[in-house]
C-alpha cells in the first residue's frame, strides 16, 4: 500500500510541475507522443521555468530525488545552462526545518541545553540540505576566551521513514527492470541495495564523523585537501559538531577570480585529489558535489580544497584498483585490446567473450572520441558510449564501482566548470603511471610482504604440513608426472627451505634500500618447519 501511495505521489508531482513538458516529443515514437497527448493534466499551465519546475519537483519528492538532482547539477556539459543553474540550488538551499526542532534534537542527543553547551548558538540555519541542516555556534574553550567557531549538523526529523518508502519503491522498480532483456547485466537490485546501505550510513552522523577523521588524517600534511576537525565529545548519531571553515564556495567564480585564484591549478588539483584518494588510500569522498567543496583563502596562487560532508565514502579492493588503473591507462594509450582483455580477466564480461570482437566494439565507440583534442574529451561521454558496447557483450554493472563512477563524473563536471580547458586525461595519466610503477617496484613488493608477514608466519606450520602431504601423495601416484618409489626425506624438504631462503635473499638484494630481516626469518622458519614436518612424518612411517 505504501508503494502504491508513493507512486501516486510521484505522478501527482509530475503533473503539478508539468515535467512531461521536459520531454522532447519529436524524439519519441508515435505511441509515445500519443500517450503524452492523452495525459489528463495536459491543460494545466505552470508559469515557472523548466529548470525551476524540475528543481521544485525533486525537492517535493524527497532526499533520494534531491541527491539525483545534485549529481545532475554538476554535469553542465549534459544539461542546458538554465536547468543546471536551478539544480545547483539543491546543493545547500533545500527548505530548512524548524529551528526549535533542531534545538530539541541537539539537547536530547547531548543531554544539555544549547545555552550550556555553547557560548553562542545561531538559531537561523547556515545551510540546509536533503539529509540535514547546519547551525553556526561557538564552543567553550578554556584556552581560548573567544571560544572555538564550530558548525552543528542536525539530521532532519522523520527522514529515515521517507527514505525507506523511496528505497522500497526503487526495489520494486529494480525487480521489474530485472525482468527485461538488459536486467541481468544491469544488476538493478544489487545497485539499489548498495545505494540503500550508502544512504542509511549517511543518516548516522557518527559514521560521518569517523569518515571525516580518516580523510583528515590521510591529507593532514597535504596541500591538496583540508578536512575540518571533528569534536567527538559533542557528536552523536543525530548531531555532529565540527570545526567551522571560512573558505570560498567552489561555485563562487567571481570571488575566486577576485582573489586571484590559479584556476588551472585548482582544476588539476581536483583531479589529483580524486585519484590520490582512490589509488593511494582506497578511501574516497563519494559526495563531492559543489555544495560540499570550498576553497581556502590562505594562498590563492597555491589553492587548497576544503571538503565537508563525508557521509558517503567509497573504497576499492586491491584487485579493483589494479584493474581500474590498467583500464584507464589502456584507454589513454588507445590500447583497446588491453581494455578488452582486462574486462574479460576481471569478470566484468562473460569469460567466453571473444576478445577480438570486444576490442572491435570498444574501438568503434572510442576512436571517434579520441579524434577530438584531449581537453574536449569527457569521461562522461566515454562511459555513455561504452554503455552501448556493454549492451552487446552483456557487460554487468559493477556495484562496487557505481560510487566511484558517480564521483568521477562530479569531479569532471566541477573541473570543467572551474577551467573549461581542463585536460583531465593529461592530468590523470602521469599519476596512474606513477602509481602502477610504484605498485610493481621491489620496494612496494617488500612492503606488502612485510605487512603480511605475521599472518604468513602464523600459517607456516599448516602450510608446511599440507605441502608435505601433497608431495607424498604425488610420489605415491602411479600416474603422476613425478612418480618415484622412495618416500620423501627430511633433507629433501630442507632443500625447499633453502630455496625459500634464497628467493628471499634475491628479493632483498633487489630492494636493499628497504631490506627487511623478517623475510630472512620467514625463509629460515619455512625451511626449519618443512624439515621438521618431513622428519616427523618419516619417524611416523618407521
Amino acid at each position: 500500500m505504501q508503494r502504491l501511495l508513493r507512486i501516486f505521489t510521484i505522478i501527482r508531482v509530475v503533473a503539478r510541475y508539468r515535467l512531461d513538458n521536459l520531454i522532447d516529443r519529436e524524439s519519441l515514437p508515435w505511441y509515445g507522443r500519443l500517450i503524452l497527448s492523452l495525459l489528463p493534466w495536459r491543460y494545466i499551465k505552470h508559469s515557472a521555468s523548466r529548470g525551476a519546475r524540475l528543481r521544485m519537483a525533486l525537492t517535493d519528492l524527497g532526499p533520494i530525488f534531491v541527491k539525483f538532482g545534485q549529481i545532475l547539477s554538476t554535469r553542465r556539459d549534459l544539461l542546458p545552462g538554465d536547468v543546471g543553474d536551478e539544480l545547483a540550488q539543491l546543493q545547500d538551499r533545500v527548505p530548512a526545518f524548524s529551528s526549535d526542532v533542531a534545538v530539541s534534537i541537539i539537547e536530547k542527543s547531548l543531554g544539555e541545553s544549547v545555552d550550556n553547551l555553547f557560548q553562542s548558538f545561531e538559531r537561523e540555519p547556515m545551510a540546509s540540505a536533503s539529509i540535514a541542516q547546519v547551525h553556526g555556534a561557538v564552543l567553550h574553550n578554556p584556552d581560548n576566551p573567544r571560544g572555538d567557531d564550530v558548525v552543528v549538523k542536525v539530521i532532519r526529523p522523520g527522514i529515515a521513514k521517507t527514505i525507506r518508502k523511496d528505497i522500497s519503491l526503487l526495489f520494486m522498480l529494480a525487480r521489474i527492470v530485472r525482468l527485461t532483456s538488459d536486467g541481468k547485466r544491469l544488476r538493478p537490485v544489487e545497485v539499489v541495495a548498495d545505494y540503500e546501505s550508502t544512504i542509511f550510513d549517511e543518516l548516522n552522523l557518527q559514521r560521518e564523523a569517523a569518515n571525516a577523521s580518516q580523510l583528515r588524517r590521510n591529507f593532514l600534511e597535504s596541500h591538496l585537501l583540508y578536512v575540518p576537525r571533528v569534536y567527538w565529545e559533542f557528536s552523536r548519531p543525530k548531531v555532529m559538531v565540527m570545526e567551522r571553515i571560512y573558505g570560498i564556495p567552489v561555485t563562487d567564480m567571481d570571488a575566486l577570480k577576485e582573489q586571484g585564484t590559479n584556476m588551472k591549478l585548482l582544476a588539476e588539483r581536483g583531479v589529483e585529489t580524486f585519484f590520490t584518494q582512490v589509488f593511494r588510500d582506497s578511501f574516497f569522498h563519494a559526495d563531492m558535489h559543489p555544495g560540499n567543496i570550498f576553497i581556502s583563502r590562505s594562498d590563492p596562487r597555491d589553492p587548497q580544497y576544503i571538503g565537508i560532508d563525508c557521509g558517503i565514502v567509497g573504497s576499492l579492493a586491491p584487485e579493483d584498483q589494479s584493474y581500474l588503473a590498467r583500464n584507464l591507462l589502456a584507454f589513454f594509450r588507445r590500447d583497446y585490446r588491453m581494455v578488452a582483455q582486462l574486462h574479460i580477466d576481471s569478470g566484468w564480461v562473460p569469460a567466453d567473450t571473444r576478445v577480438n570482437e570486444l576490442e572491435a566494439g570498444i574501438r568503434t565507440v572510442c576512436e571517434p572520441i579520441f579524434e577530438k583534442p584531449l581537453a574536449e574529451i569527457s569521461f562522461g561521454m566515454v562511459l555513455l558510449n561504452l554503455f552501448q558496447v556493454a549492451r552487446r557483450f552483456n557487460m554487468e554493472v559493477q556495484p562496487q564501482l557505481v560510487l566511484l563512477q558517480k564521483t568521477l563524473l562530479n569531479i569532471e563536471g566541477l573541473g570543467r566548470q572551474l577551467y573549461p580547458q581542463l585536460d583531465l586525461w593529461a592530468t590523470a595519466q602521469p599519476f596512474l603511471e606513477k602509481w602502477m610503477h610504484e605498485r610493481v617496484a621491489p620496494q612496494s613488493v617488500i612492503k606488502r610482504l612485510h605487512n603480511t608477514m605475521p599472518e604468513m608466519i602464523e600459517q607456516a606450520p599448516m602450510l608446511a604440513h599440507q605441502l608435505f602431504e601433497d608431495v607424498q601423495a604425488l610420489r605415491r601416484s602411479k600416474t603422476g608426472p613425478c612418480s618415484v618409489s622412495k618416500p620423501a626425506k627430511g633433507k629433501d624438504l630442507r632443500w625447499l627451505g633453502v630455496l625459500v631462503l634464497g628467493g628471499a635473499l634475491v628479493m632483498v638484494e633487489q630492494a636493499s634500500a628497504v631490506a627487511d630481516w623478517n623475510i630472512l626469518l620467514l625463509g629460515g622458519v619455512g625451511g626449519y618447519l618443512l624439515s621438521q614436518s618431513g622428519t616427523r612424518k618419516r619417524s611416523d612411517s618407521d
